[in-house]
């Protein structure tokens, strides 16, 4: 019987590896050897803290998901193996599997999805940020010439500036409260502003800080008639805003975006799957790398979740590394 290392929330704020036992492998699946996790560092923070609302507990599962909130729970959505068995057009290929941390594992083949050759596999991690990405610009819809802003330079909102940078003629600025993610928009080719100095009268600006803060920030700086994006999810925390002074006289409209469905704009003509695809191939760009500013061994993973959770270690993209798992 095949066996495997996995990461579960025992509690909030308590993780722990657990040996499994894997399911038989039958006509149709594929056993899959994990090389990279990625963490999801606002998300995930947000479940391990225990911070999932009673209400959202269902919307909030993820597809390989075992037990439920708030613990024990294995939860985890980013990760990139290599085919051990299944299909003889799979095996041998590096996928991407919307599957927690755990050093291998049995799906359908349906469940994975090939990674381009040209992708290094750490890279693919990215796949699922990427993919929230396209759909906070679906949800945006930006014109040629717009003036951006992405309140927030984590994972999510460095992904969405690198994206709209690349529409002609449109000028993005990544906003943040620590100076220090300067170095990371260079790296993505995008401007940089702390938040006391944010450029205003914004065409569109799109708010991932998962703060509050942040968010009366984009209201403060879009243009008159203007839609700030909100694409931070606040789990059971508060979001306080100023909606008095000029918010109606200006007025101002904010929309929700997540991932959990292709944008409405988009929703007629693209599967989540197709949706899927276009994020791995837009992460044959190499900027991407500059997201992934931390790595650990999958031992390591039960003090780097409560070091992630806590903010004491501020990474963008950290992943995990399972490769000597086996």
């Amino acid at each position: 019987m095949l066996e495997a290392i996995a990461f579960w929330i025992e509690k909030p704020g308590v993780g722990a590896l657990r040996l499994e036992h894997l399911p038989p492998i039958n006509e149709g699946d594929v056993l899959v050897n994990t090389l990279f996790t990625g963490v999801s560092r606002g998300t995930e923070a947000s479940v391990f803290g225990g911070h999932v609302p009673d209400s959202e507990r269902e919307r909030m599962r993820a597809p390989f998901q075992a037990g439920d909130f708030p613990g024990p729970v294995k939860y985890g959505y980013l990760n990139i193996g290599v085919v051990d068995t299944g299909p003889d057009s799979l095996v041998g290929s590096t996928v991407f599997t919307l599957y927690p941390h755990q050093s291998a594992f049995v799906v359908p083949a349906t469940a994975v999805t090939p990674v381009p050759h040209d992708i290094p596999p750490r890279r693919a991690v990215l796949a699922g940020a990427v993919e929230t990405a396209i759909n906070v610009l679906w949800d945006a819809a930006p014109m040629l010439g717009d003036r951006i802003s992405v309140v927030g330079a984590g994972m999510i909102g460095c992904c969405v500036a690198r994206l709209a940078r690349g529409i002609p003629g449109v000028s993005v600025t990544l906003v943040d409260v620590d100076p220090a993610r300067k170095v990371v928009a260079d790296q993505l080719g995008v401007s940089f502003s702390d938040a006391a100095h944010a450029p205003a009268d914004r065409d569109i600006v799109i708010n991932t800080s998962g703060s509050g803060s942040g968010l009366q920030l984009a209201l403060e700086t879009v243009v008159t008639d203007g839609t700030v994006i909100e694409a931070s999810w606040y789990g059971d925390r508060q979001a306080t805003l100023m909606l008095g002074a000029d918010f109606h006289s200006r007025r101002l409209t904010i929309r929700s975006s997540q991932v959990g469905a292709v944008a409405p704009s988009r929703r007629g003509s693209r599967t989540t799957h197709d949706r899927l695809l276009l994020a791995l191939e837009l992460l044959r760009d190499p900027a991407f790398d500059a997201l992934l500013t931390g790595e650990s061994s999958w031992r390591a993973l039960p003090e780097v979740m409560a070091s992630l959770a806590d903010g004491s270690r501020t990474d963008l993209c950290h992943t995990i590394d399972w490769r000597d798992a086996a």
